[in-house]
């Protein structure tokens, strides 16, 4: 398969594409626990990439777990879920507030169905728990520390992101997400 007839899938599109040529789903018509909604679009071991920005977090770790058994399913051997966050350890109190679980303020606030704020060690363990080898992209540890792994945006582009949110100015890190790629593992 060419690189062009890869099939890539962005969850929680909300209306943005970052991500031409790519489908882009919302989640009354994916949902990430309905095996059903994905059987009805896609065969299992057909799509490449599914892309994930700021999703995870509305689920539990234990629906967490669901949702990416699920697209372990769908995924092709080798295939990946870009999957970006809420750092937990990023080291910014208003930062902290704001992604908090339960959110900050009114229910139609996008972070008031937060149900977990990850760390590089608990997604790393959501993603493994359902059978992938997880390369973190960007990511602070506990000590405060920003760790990054160049990567491609062509193979995802996720804006809340060292290089392209417009909140990190002039070597300052102002909104970083916690991101990694979940690889289906070679049987």
């Amino acid at each position: 398969m060419s690189h062009t007839q890869e099939l890539k899938v962005v969850i929680g599109a909300e209306g943005i594409n970052n991500n031409p040529g790519w489908i882009h789903t919302e989640q009354h018509e994916l949902s990430l626990l309905n095996r059903n909604d994905w059987i009805k679009r896609f065969s299992p071991n057909s799509i490449h990439t599914i892309l994930a920005e700021h999703v995870w977090e509305h689920l539990t770790y234990g629906e967490g777990i669901q949702a990416a058994t699920i697209c372990h399913e769908f995924l092709q051997t080798e295939g990946f879920i870009r999957c970006a966050v809420p750092d937990g350890y990023f080291p910014d109190q208003a930062y902290q507030q704001i992604v908090q679980v339960g959110g900050p303020g009114p229910t139609d606030h996008p972070a008031a169905s937060h149900q977990i704020v990850y760390t590089y060690t608990t997604i790393t363990s959501m993603f493994e728990s359902a059978g992938f080898d997880v390369t973190l992209l960007e990511y602070f540890d506990e000590n405060g520390q920003f760790h990054y792994l160049d990567w491609n945006e062509a193979d995802g582009f996720i804006y809340r992101s060292k290089r392209f949110d417009h909140r990190n100015q002039d070597g300052k890190l102002g909104f970083t997400s916690l991101i990694v790629d979940a690889k289906k593992k070679r049987k």
